[in-house]
């Protein structure tokens, strides 16, 4: 998510000569880095320059006259927080999806130096000292939530301590990004092959064969990325194939980031221990809606209560299956515990995911989307085909509101970036890329994903888990642009409390299962059908199985993450605690050899909060069950969601959010009925 949001620091820059202004060269565009051309030199120049005017920020909010207001203080700390994000998140942009190393180099050391002079600022006592002197608004609630917010966080950081503890903490603090940095470029990186041979081929989709083609000796190489792992994990017929490709997944950057994900954790438990903390997890969760890591183990189990029992028993059926298929079978590991899922659906509710693939071309999904969620919150989508982008397959739309009184009002743009690349970051996630800030600045966003599709003569055919993944994306997305429409740059969508930042994408995950919304853009790309109603019911009643199976793998890794965070690193044994989660969350066995750790991005993203999804999983169904099911783009509950959720951003306390849409708390009983739900099979076939 946004730099300024995770990081809130700044450096003190060295005093810049200035040019006379004839001499100067022309400015760089100030909110694009791709615009000053995608090479190393360009990128840190248009760095550089936003630092720059981060430090003039700082310099008018310290050298202001007179007492402290919401002007002369907090609006040249926000625009200088603004400069940072924007430099911050491009950097780390650049970083993700540029089109060569040095570019990515270059990308990995600015966001290092611009997270540098993140860290500097937060730990800038004057800075904090005049914010904590500015009379608290009594007429702006939103303003008064963005500074007390502000002070917190800067408390958090350290800013009251002693000058050898601030330096102290700003080297961690440097250490710990340049630690996480290293992690997700050795995983970006390590782009691992499989060899196949045609028979150990079977059960793939016909499309996914013919898009690799045979070496001499007939082998086929498929690689870890997700257009290849996924296929193989659901529809190979061979266990050895997908256990070869499992093992080669889950060891991706091992070992190199075990060592480099030990030394992550010691940092942080040494910043921690710096700041007064007991672990990095009660540091971690201080500022988010859980409060501290008790509540979080708390929550756990209350989330692991609700859910173990079903979990247990899909299990038993699954097993129950899969021995009649294949007698002798002891137990299903996790290699193919994807495998036996899809067959038990086949049989037990006539779906075949594949039957769905050829509805979803890749091309159709993205304008359904786009339409989708045109129609649901009220804006409109244009494309900008001369966008000046990073790379050509980047699709650039602006977004427009469509609802009184402010139709037609431009709201800003968005960027999809939604196929695999040589270098580029291997995960599906959303960025900010620039905040948006009421009557100066639009905000920007965009996708970084990895579908298939994007080449001449592919179609890029999804599975429906594929389309899910999209619509949550792009939750993000518009949660990022309606909730930058504030006032600060600091105060936008995903500047909301870490823990509540997957609830909108999470939401609208729950729109895919909607026959009337998949009717709109599920076309069969050779025939021009609609997907028809009963193929939906049928893959929606398939879909429910294995919901409880779904929300302890959440827990397992949720549980790892804090157990990680919680504890000294004498007592991590990374492959232990592996091994223990898994046997404790997982029915399915463990594959020896798995070292997922090595590439689970999320523990340096997240840190201990993984529990994120889960408790937006928690918020999005309480939210989607305020719905009318019947009618879920045209009824008023659509508008209600954008005004009360979305629009607000950060400018008051997540919980207050979910509160404004339901009219009271968040509760577990909508994720209960969402587990247990039961969707009656269209023509199923039942498995006995």
């Amino acid at each position: 998510m946004s730099l300024n949001r995770s990081i809130l620091a700044f450096a003190a820059l060295a005093a810049m000569s200035i040019t006379p202004l004839s001499a100067q060269p022309a400015p760089l565009d100030p909110l694009h880095a791709w615009n000053a051309g995608t090479d190393p030199a360009s990128l840190e120049k248009w760095v550089n320059e936003r630092l720059a005017a981060a430090q003039a920020d700082v310099d008018k909010l310290v050298n202001a006259t007179g007492p402290r207001t919401v002007e002369n203080t907090l609006r040249p700390y926000d625009d200088a927080q603004n400069e940072l994000a924007i430099a911050g998140n491009e950097a780390y942009f650049m970083f993700a999806v540029g089109d060569a190393a040095p570019l990515r180099n270059k990308g990995q050391a600015m966001v290092s130096k611009v997270t540098s002079a993140a860290t500097d600022l937060s730990l800038n006592q004057k800075v904090y000292k005049a914010l904590a002197a500015i009379p608290a608004p009594t007429n702006d609630a939103a303003t008064k939530h963005y500074l007390e917010r502000s002070l917190l966080e800067y408390r958090l950081a350290g800013v009251d301590k002693d000058d050898a503890t601030r330096a102290k903490v700003r080297q961690l603090q440097d250490k710990i990004t340049a630690l996480s940095l290293t992690f997700g470029r050795n995983v970006a990186d390590d782009v691992r092959k499989v060899t196949a041979t045609k028979a150990e081929l079977d059960g793939l989709p016909a499309d996914y064969i013919a898009r690799h083609k045979p070496a001499a000796d007939g082998t086929y190489t498929l690689t870890t990325d997700s257009p290849d792992f996924t296929p193989v994990m659901d529809f190979a017929k061979n266990a050895d194939l997908r256990r070869r490709m499992y093992l080669a997944y889950t060891q991706r950057a091992y070992p190199v980031n075990k060592m480099v994900l030990l030394d992550l954790l010691s940092t942080r438990q040494e910043l921690a221990s710096t700041l007064g903390y007991p672990n990095y997890a009660d540091l971690a969760t201080a500022d988010q809606m859980i409060g501290s890591a008790n509540n979080l183990k708390a929550f756990l189990n209350q989330v692991d209560t609700a859910s173990a029992d079903t979990a247990h028993r899909e299990y038993a059926l699954l097993l129950a299956f899969a021995q009649k298929q294949q007698p002798g079978l002891k137990d299903i590991s996790l290699s193919d515990g994807n495998y036996w899922a899809e067959q038990y659906r086949r049989a037990k509710y006539d779906f075949d995911a594949q039957s769905v693939r050829p509805y979803f071309p890749y091309d159709a999904v993205q304008v359904g989307i786009l339409k989708t969620a045109a129609h649901l919150f009220h804006v409109e989508f244009k494309a900008v085909p001369d966008a000046k982008v990073w790379d050509a397959s980047v699709s650039t739309f602006d977004v427009y509101d469509a609802a009184a009184p402010n139709a037609g009002k431009k709201l800003g743009r968005i960027y999809l970036d939604m196929h695999p690349r040589t270098g580029k970051d291997k995960w599906f996630s959303s960025a900010s890329l620039v905040p948006g800030i009421k009557g100066r600045q639009l905000p920007e966003g965009a996708l970084i994903c990895n579908f298939s599709g994007g080449t001449a003569g592919d179609p890029g055919l999804m599975q429906y888990s594929e389309v899910v993944t999209f619509f949550h994306e792009f939750g993000h997305l518009m949660h990022h642009i309606l909730g930058g429409q504030r006032q600060w740059a600091g105060a936008g969508g995903f500047n909301v409390e870490g823990d509540f930042v997957e609830a909108p994408s999470q939401m609208l995950e729950e729109m895919f299962r909607d026959h009337a919304i998949l009717a709109s853009f599920a076309k069969n790309y050779k025939t021009g059908e609609t997907i028809p109603a009963a193929l939906v019911d049928r893959m929606n009643a398939a879909d429910a199985y294995g919901r409880g199976r779904w929300v302890q793998s959440q827990l397992l890794y949720s549980t790892y993450s804090l157990q990680v965070h919680d504890r000294p690193l004498a007592q991590i044994d990374l492959d232990a605690l592996l091994r223990q989660d898994y046997d404790k969350f997982s029915q399915l066995s463990f594959v020896d050899g798995d070292r997922m750790y090595a590439s689970f991005t999320h523990l340096t993203g997240y840190a201990s909060n993984y529990y994120t999804y889960v408790l937006d999983k928690v918020i999005a169904v309480d939210f989607f069950s305020q719905f009318d099911k019947k009618n879920l783009l045209d009824g008023p509950t659509a508008m209600r969601y954008r005004h009360t959720v979305l629009e607000p951003g950060a400018t008051k306390p997540a919980a207050e959010l979910v509160k404004d849409f339901l009219g009271r708390p968040q509760n577990i009983d909508a994720l209960k009925a969402w587990i247990n739900v039961e969707f009656e099979p269209h023509s199923a076939t039942h498995a006995q």
